[in-house]
């Protein structure tokens, strides 16, 4: 693996892979919806739209034709902390992809037409995965509200439409000259390809972009919770009711061994139908109907610190809430306790590990997560260093991470669906 920082401030990681069969191409951005300030709430996730819409050498829509003409495959997505958009394509190809998202870097087409369009297609992609859809955006886009108390780390990622109305043209070229400099954003290339060559490329591309001053993280860290906060949301699709429960988790970069223990201690409570928390709601004490739990509203190591362990279960209407975490917290009580048992751990750390490496064979997984580990963490070598690290997680550590889920520690959001979901 190869890095270098171009005169602008942009950051590259080269990994050449001779044997892959393409290559993948992301660039991160790190600004995600925790860097929006109040009153601007979904800008990061309109600008992931916005950023398709056209610049100095491309029209709107014409970036994801150019690369389906390649041969290849393109798409984005928005993050508590970062922005991402990658294509993967033949080797052939990849000059033409880093011009494309040079020259959207640099010249980003806005319009009123292109603004008017994307808010109406954000607004739609809320009703249809939110408003209308049920257990749509549960939990992640109320739950931090509850288990959070400043505004970076508790409003709903696809902000409110009052905020987005009231978007400008003016607002959107700050927020772009702001938060989509070269500085504030990192390269990534995975698979075939001759480094020397790509150096060049990126440096034709991307050098030419003049350097803008790089904005500084928003400060997300809170103080430690001190009592349990409950709040109720209401769906009017949901068939069952359902709870979720939030636990702030330890610090990713500093705390990254104890980190990691939380994803191991994932599949020992949910990790299949044996699995601890499986068994015990769902099979043998009937209080829940399914169980689910979670590292991050977006997977592993996706988000800095604070991020968030959750567990989402839906239940039986008789079902008291204050059963289900009852149970629960017997659970977690008991493997705080004694541990898990040899067999037990070995099957976790063994699907931990699996699950990693199968994973990071994915070309555009690999790619998509090297840039988000630089990003965040600093480090795109843990796509290669993830699996030892999971495999090395032992008893003691799961215990601890285990006990850290405590009651006064967590926000507790129910979700009670429409009554009429009830007969």
């Amino acid at each position: 693996m190869r890095r270098l920082t171009l005169d602008n401030g942009l950051r590259v990681v080269l990994d050449p892979r001779p044997m892959a069969p393409a290559v993948g191409m992301a660039v991160h951005y790190a600004v995600g919806f925790r860097n929006e300030p109040e009153g601007r709430s979904g800008f990061a996730h309109l600008f992931e739209h916005l950023m398709f819409q056209g610049s100095q050498n491309t029209g709107p829509s014409e970036h994801f034709r150019h690369v389906q003409a390649a041969g290849g495959t393109s798409g984005a997505s928005t993050h508590q902390d970062y922005t991402d958009f990658y294509q993967v394509c033949p080797t052939s190809a990849l000059e033409r992809m880093l011009f494309l998202e040079a020259d959207r870097m640099a010249s980003l087409r806005l319009t009123q037409r292109n603004l008017r369009t994307q808010l109406s297609v954000v607004k739609e992609e809320v009703r249809a995965n939110v408003t209308n859809r049920a257990y749509g955006g549960f939990p992640w886009t109320v739950l931090p509200a509850v288990l959070y108390g400043t505004f970076p780390n508790a409003h709903n990622g696809y902000g409110h439409f009052g905020d987005l109305d009231g978007a400008t043209l003016d607002d959107c070229a700050a927020f772009h000259a702001q938060h989509y400099a070269p500085g504030n954003a990192v390269l990534t290339v995975s698979g075939s390809f001759a480094p020397d060559r790509v150096t060049d490329m990126i440096q034709r591309h991307f050098g030419r972009i003049p350097a803008r001053p790089v904005p500084s993280q928003p400060q997300l860290c809170e103080p430690p919770l001190t009592g349990e906060r409950r709040d109720t949301h209401h769906d009017l699709h949901a068939a069952l009711p359902a709870v979720a429960l939030g636990y702030r988790m330890p610090d990713p970069v500093t705390q990254r061994a104890d980190y990691l223990a939380h994803i191991v201690l994932s599949l020992l409570l949910t990790g299949g139908e044996n699995a601890r928390l499986t068994r015990r709601l769902v099979r043998e004490r009937g209080v829940a109907a399914s169980v689910r739990t979670g590292c991050g509203f977006f997977g592993p190591l996706q988000a800095r610190n604070p991020d968030t362990f959750h567990l989402v279960a839906a239940h039986p209407p008789h079902t008291a809430l204050d059963d289900v975490l009852g149970e629960t917290d017997a659970e977690l009580a008991d493997l705080a306790a004694t541990g898990p048992d040899e067999p037990e751990l070995a099957r976790a750390s063994a699907r931990s590990f699996t699950a990693a490496a199968r994973g990071y064979d994915n070309l555009l997984v690999r790619t998509r997560h090297q840039g988000a580990f630089e990003v965040l963490h600093g480090r795109a070598e843990l796509v290669d260093e993830l699996p030892d690290l999971l495999r090395a997680v032992d008893a003691g550590q799961v215990a601890r991470a285990a006990g850290g889920l405590a009651a006064d520690a967590r926000g507790v959001l129910a979700l009670t669906p429409a009554v009429g979901a009830l007969r």
